[in-house]
Order: structure tokens, then sequence, then C-alpha cells
């Protein structure tokens, strides 16, 4: 961690909804004028998407059914891990981007599912943001969690993240529900020893907990709604969160425990911009004072 170059690491696994809490921090950014360098985790896979099928076809001739993205084998760890660390010493780095979609693939000019060429952070940012998969990762090899000052878990329960996760790609990638099951399953086992582990590493996780039934994704017709979801909010550190503010400013919130908080689904942003703000204030002006 650095008080002079803070870091902020969103993490999710695919389909846990990371992307919309990332444009909540956006929101926010533009609103109190801070400068953020951004990372996106995709762009530290290590192989793009058709050198990745070929992988992964390669590791199920050899009997490895579990080889996923979501596992460190498929991916550059120990250079994120060095670019957080040369972010928080210099406030430097390099980043590249991942089209994941044709609308991103005309936005950074780079076929589907390819990488940009490497590029450096703007200078002088007021810190470092992080969305994707591995941002409090904690493996043999790599401790990502030590180098962010503030860690966010996005996890809504496993059968709403897997709604969300075969809705999003037969809608905007074409797959067919048997193709994400099948992607779902191969990841199981990365899933349990490397995304989940990072859930009690993080600051504040927030999960979102359907009030409808979601026994079966896989057949399931349409996404639960906000107004169809509670979201529990689990503070690893409850010491100076001003729990009777929340209450009060957040209509029909309680407190399921010392350290959680549960709001209603569509009031989440809310939670959201009224917990996370003046964290982010207070890294930003820790900063500008040492500095």
């Amino acid at each position: 961690m650095s008080e002079r170059h803070p870091i902020i690491a969103i993490t999710g696994s695919s389909g846990a909804g990371t992307t919309s809490v990332r444009a909540t921090f956006e929101q926010i950014f533009r609103r109190e004028s801070i400068d953020a360098a951004y990372i996106e985790g995709d762009s530290f896979h290590r192989w793009d998407r058709v050198a990745m099928k070929a992988k992964s076809a390669e590791e199920s001739a050899r009997g490895n059914y579990t080889f996923s993205h979501f596992g460190p084998e498929a991916n550059l760890l120990e250079e994120l891990e060095a670019v957080f660390r040369s972010y928080g010493e210099n406030g430097t780095g390099r980043f590249r981007h991942y089209a994941h979609d044709h609308e991103e693939s005309r936005l950074f000019g780079i076929p589907e599912g390819t990488f940009s060429d490497w590029e450096d952070f703007p200078e002088d940012t007021d810190l470092l943001f992080y969305e994707g998969l591995h941002g409090a990762a904690v493996t043999g090899e790599v401790d990502i969690a030590r180098h962010v000052d503030l860690k966010i878990g996005v996890v809504p329960v496993i059968n709403l993240e897997w709604i969300q996760k075969i809705h999003r790609d037969k809608a905007t990638r074409g797959y067919s529900t048997e193709a994400v099951t099948d992607t779902i399953l191969r990841r199981m086992h990365d899933y349990v020893h490397y995304i989940c582990p990072q859930f009690t590493q993080t600051d504040i996780n927030f999960q979102r907990v359907p009030t409808v039934d979601t026994s079966n994704p896989f057949v399931a017709r349409w996404i639960p709604t906000a107004d169809e979801s509670m979201v529990v909010i689990r503070f690893r550190n409850p010491r100076g969160i001003d729990f009777p503010y929340l209450l009060s400013m957040i209509h029909d919130s309680f407190m399921s425990r010392a350290n959680s908080i549960v709001v209603p689904g569509p009031k989440m942003e809310l939670a959201m911009q009224l917990i996370l703000t003046p964290k982010i204030l207070r890294l930003v002006e820790r900063k500008k004072r040492l500095l």
C-alpha cells in the first residue's frame, strides 16, 4: 500500500457485476475531480481469445479440464503485481486494452479478442483503479492484495452470478447456454481456489441476493431486477463506519451483523456513494498532504 500513490481494486468473478460498480466509481471520480489511471484485469490475460481457445483444447487433450482464466496459469499475475508495486512506489506503470466485443474493437482499433500495445500511464494521476478477477489475489508466487489501499469485492450469490453471466454472454458475445455452462464448469476449480479466497482480503463486499427463485440458473428466462433483490454489505473492519448515519440515509436498510448492513437492491448505488466517497476522498487528501 502507498500513501503517496493509492490503489483501489474491484474484484469479482465473470458476471458478478464489477463493470456496473466501476461506473459508480467513475461517477465519484468525475464529481470530485479525481484523475484516475485505469487497469482492466482482462488485459493481463496471458493469451488472446484465439490462443486461449487453442490452449484450453490442448489442456483438455492432456486430461486437464479445469484450465481457465480464473487460475494463475492463464494470467500475467506477476506482471500485474509489478505494475501495482511500481505505481505504489512512484505513480508509474504500463497498461493495455483488451477488446471484448465489436464496440471495444472500434474504440481501441484492434480486432475483437485481442490486446492493444502496452503504453505508460498518464503522468500525475491521483490514484490507480483496477477492475477484474484478481485485484486481491494471493498465491504462492504473488501477493497483489498487499499493494491495494481499498479492496472492494462484488459477490452476488452464485446462482445469480451464473444467471448474469449466461445472459450477458448470450446477448453480447453470441454464446449458447451450453457453451457458457461448459465455461462455468471448467472454471469451478479455479473459482474455489483463486476467486473466493480474495473475498476474505477485501475491505468491503457487496453481495446481491435475489428475493425470487433462482434455483435453476441455467433455465432462467431473465435476470432478477434490483427491485427483486437485497444487497448485503460486509465491512472487514467496521471501526469508524457510521452505521446510524447509513441507516438513516438508506430507507428500509437494517443491520444483520455487527459488521454488515443490508439495503434494498435499488439503493445499492446510493449505498456505494455514501460509503465509498469519503474513503476515496481520504486517500486523495492524504496523498496531497504528503506531496
